[in-house]
């Protein structure tokens, strides 16, 4: 969707390109589309799941893709865990990359596998 968007605006900027409003106006967009893509990026939920017979938990962190939302995340973990015979127990929370590091080695093998 951005880089149909992006095509739009660099095409609509090449038919007004004699018009300098038009230029700082697309460059503030293109600065905008840009912020707004890293910012997306940059998401990662903790969570904690389950295998019976036997039972065995973890605890891991994943990157969320779209909205930093915990339904985000549910909806994107639980089909990837359950391939591998996991259940989802739940959402711990959302966090950007500044939080990273610190949950790296309670997430161990977990650690951005999902």
């Amino acid at each position: 969707m951005a880089h149909a968007i992006t095509c739009v605006v660099i095409e609509y900027h090449r038919a007004f390109r004699s018009c300098g409003t038009m230029k700082h106006l697309f460059l503030i967009f293109m600065v905008l589309c840009a912020t707004a893509s890293a910012a997306q990026a940059d998401c990662y939920a903790d969570y904690k799941a389950k295998q019976d017979n036997p039972l065995r938990l973890h605890y891991g962190v994943t990157e969320v893709r779209g909205e930093c939302q915990v339904d985000t995340a549910e909806s994107q973990l639980r089909p990837a865990l359950q391939r591998d015979g996991w259940q989802l127990l739940n959402i711990l929370g959302v966090f950007d990359g500044s939080g990273l590091e610190e949950r790296r080695n309670s997430a161990g093998e977990y650690f951005l596998r999902y």
